[in-house]
Formats: structure tokens, sequence, C-alpha cells
């Protein structure tokens, strides 16, 4: 049920106190209010003061930030139900919760905010230990920036045992750490080491990849290689998401935090967004690099734009994302030629699809039918996942997921988990993949995924 009327969060709290005693059952109780600017980083460095696990999110469209602190409810997947456990139990949540929210802004209100594995077929190894195949949570806070706007929504898990004084004097004692305490921001992180994983394997695995394909098994198969980098102390997550703010300014920015671990990255692909029933999703296959200087970038820009290879990996993209999703949609709408969209460090091939959702189908049913896209999978799907749990040296966990978050009015994005990194303690292991084809060059796609390792060393570089 959503309040409108003008009320104090106290108010709040004594009327699902209330219910609770009632009905005998815990309540989800959210509190949404207008604050003046905080600096992002400043809120989330200073949400460190918690003790709590921290997300972070920031568009790569618009400067929209969305910020969670705290853990009050989890809804989690174990196998290919997971989509539609998860948008079930969502909807319950939704539907019993008592949410106070005057405002009618996306990313407001209550928020799930969470991510998936690549694979649920994957064998699960140590690395990925504190990140389950689906895990969503509800937090006790969300920071939202939306058109410079900025809104705190304070969320309660109430039971019978609760008071108000109690609740009251928690709430706002955590608020004025995350509001007005004093911290540091410009801290660094010094690289110590780096070193590649099984390179050779890795190339072996792409020959057999090519053969495969041109044994015409398979038309294309992504594989994805690891690269360690070790640090002089514990990674500072802080700087790294400062970093890609200065430099990623057309990537999504996500970082998810569980305890010492945090998978975080600046990915530019958007996999769905949602507002309501209206869809927008991203075909972006092809990559090239920048030019050191313009006329080199034009170049290397053409290029792209017209070699048959990355066209045609591309196409398998925007073929799949259309077979996928136009049966859940009134309409869909996708150009006929791919753009070239730019970045810090990469150039890549970009169509836009544009559609509605038909009644009764959600964001859970869009993500089930488009991860993995040909993109991060291959194709067929089913033939490129069996090669990758086969010849892949290591668990993909998160990489190349889908991650992001939804509100209680159906409003939601998620972006595909590349350019990315898991830290542990001191170490932060990188990923990076390339679409193998029949004509591919093993050590030219090797220096491919070289190329998107850039936006995350750079991060821990600068």
């Amino acid at each position: 049920m959503i309040e409108t009327e003008v009320k104090s969060f106290q108010s709040i709290i004594e009327e699902g106190l209330k219910r609770v005693l009632t009905t005998k059952e815990k309540l989800l109780v959210t509190y949404t209010e207008k604050i003046s600017f905080i600096e992002p980083l400043i809120f989330f460095e200073r949400a460190r003061n918690l003790k709590e696990n921290r997300t972070f999110w920031k568009s790569a469209t618009e400067p929209f930030y969305l910020i969670t602190v705290g853990e009050l409810y989890h809804v989690k997947g174990q196998d290919e139900q997971r989509y539609k456990d998860t948008f079930k139990e969502w909807e319950k949540l939704r539907k019993s919760a008592l949410i106070y929210n005057p405002y009618n802004v996306e990313g407001t209100g209550l928020i799930l905010s969470g991510g998936m594995s690549f694979d649920v077929k994957e064998k699960r190894t140590a690395l990925w230990e504190k990140y389950p195949p689906s895990e969503f949570v509800v937090p006790r806070f969300t920071y939202t920036i939306k058109d410079g706007t900025c809104y705190l929504t304070t969320t309660v898990l109430l039971s019978e045992e609760d008071e108000t004084t109690k609740i009251n004097e928690r709430i706002k004692r955590d608020k004025e750490i995350l509001t007005t305490l004093n911290v540091n921001i410009e801290l660094k992180n010094t690289i110590k080491s780096k070193s590649e994983v099984k390179p050779e394997q890795w190339k072996k695995s792409v020959q057999e990849a090519i053969d495969y394909i041109q044994s015409e098994k398979a038309e294309k198969i992504v594989m994805a290689r690891k690269l360690i980098v070790e640090l002089e102390k514990d990674v500072e997550i802080t700087p790294i998401l400062k970093q890609f703010l200065s430099l990623q300014k057309t990537s999504y920015i996500f970082a998810y935090e569980r305890g010492n671990h945090c998978f975080i990255g600046a990915t530019p692909e958007r996999l769905v967004r949602v507002n309501g029933k209206k869809l927008l999703s991203t075909c972006l296959a092809g990559t090239a690099p920048r030019g050191k200087t313009e006329e080199e970038d034009k170049a290397l820009h053409d290029e792209l734009f017209h070699d048959e290879k990355n066209r045609l990996e591309h196409d398998h993209v925007v073929q799949m994302i259309h077979r996928s999703i136009k049966d859940y949609c009134t309409f869909l709408d996708i150009p006929e030629k791919p753009q070239v969209i730019q970045l810090q460090d990469l150039q890549h091939l970009y169509t836009p699809v544009v559609g509605e959702l038909k009644p009764n189908f959600s964001v859970f049913d869009i993500i089930q039918q488009l991860h993995p896209t040909p993109a991060l999978g291959g194709a067929p799907t089913d033939v490129a996942l069996r090669f990758i749990r086969e010849k892949e040296t290591f668990e993909r966990g998160w990489y190349g997921s889908p991650v992001g978050w939804l509100d209680d009015r159906h409003n939601g994005e998620f972006a595909v988990a590349i350019r990315s990194g898991l830290i542990q303690g001191d170490k932060i292991f990188l990923f990076a993949g390339c679409g193998v084809m029949g004509d591919s060059d093993v050590d030219l796609e090797f220096q491919e995924t070289a190329i998107k390792f850039l936006p995350m060393l750079t991060a821990l570089e600068e």
C-alpha cells in the first residue's frame, strides 16, 4: 500500500507497528523524503562507517545515481526458476509493504538491488562464494539523485518486539552519519603486481572454439579470461568509482559490496530499462580501440562500421534480441543499421531497441529471454554455454551477468556486468571476453581482451 498524505517518519512507524500487532507478521515500511545534495562518493564513503554492505549505481545515459546501504531482506534464487521466483517474491513484498513516498520518482520508495550469475549450471568455486546464483536485497537506506533532486528512502522491517522510540533513535543516528560525517575520498590504490592467468591455455581454447565453429557446430562462442591484480594494501572502492565517474561518462558504473569482497565495474552495455511498461534494450557487439589522433580515431571508427566480422557478430545480437522479446511486447522498433558508440578507451557497434511490454509481463521475463545475449555467450546459446563450461578456466560468477535495480512502481534498469572486476581484500580479479567467430585470429582476440581490461586497469592506476 502506498501512502501519499504528508506524514512524519514517526507516524509512519507507529502506523506500521499497529498493523504488525494486528497481523502478527513482519512488515516492510519505507519513508522517502527530499534532502539537500550530497556528493555521491561522499555519501558512499560515509556509509562505510555503518559497517553494512553498500551498492553504487550510476546510469550511463543520465546523471542518475542510486546508492544503497544495508540489507533488510534477501530475495534469492538457485536455478532456472530464479527469474520467476524473484519476481514472485518481489511482488509479494511490494504489495504488502507500507510505502510512504509522495514523489513519483523512479528509484525512490521500496527498492530491490542486486544481480545474478552468468550461468546457473557452471561449477561453483570459492572465487564467487559471496555472490549466489541470484541475490537481490531490500536496503535500509537508498540515496537517489534524479534530475538534480536528491531523495533519501529509509526502510525498516518491523516486528512485534519493536518500539517506536528505539527505531527513531537508531535511524536518527545513522542518518546523521550519512548526511554530516566528514570523510576523505582522496584515497589511493597502488598496484603491486599483475599476472595473466593461463594465457597459453586460453589461446588454445580460443583455437578450439574456432575449429568448433568451422566444423559448423556453433556460429559464435564468447571466450573470457582473467587477470589478477595485487595491490599494496586492501583495495579502496571509492577511488575506483571516482575514476570511473571521471573517465567512463557513458558507462553504467556499479559496485556490489559483500564484506571485504566487492564486484565493481563500468559497463557500456544496457540489458534492459523499464519505465512502467516502456522498454529499452541495447545491442552492443563489435569492438575497436580509440585512436591516438582525430584522424586515426575516425579511421578506426569507419573500419569498425564496415568490418564484416564485427557487423556479423553485431547482427547475431540484434536478431537474437528481436526473436527473444517480440512475443512479450506490443511493438518493437529496431533500426536497420547500427551506430558506433565511442567510449573513453573503446568504440562499439550499437543498436537501440525500443518497445512496450504486454500486460502480465515483467522486467524479469525480458531478462530471462535476453540473458545471455550472443555478445556474452554465443550462438546457438545452449551450444556456446556448454563449450564455455568445458573450456574456460574459471567461474564467471556475476561477470557478464544482469545487475541492476527496480522500484515498487515497475521502474528499473539492468546492465550487463562487463568491464568489471571482483575485489577480495588486496586482490582484484579482472575479467574480459571476446566473440570468437570462424574467421577469428587467436592473437587478435587476445589483444582485444587486453584492450577490454583497460577501463578497470586505468581506474586502479590513476
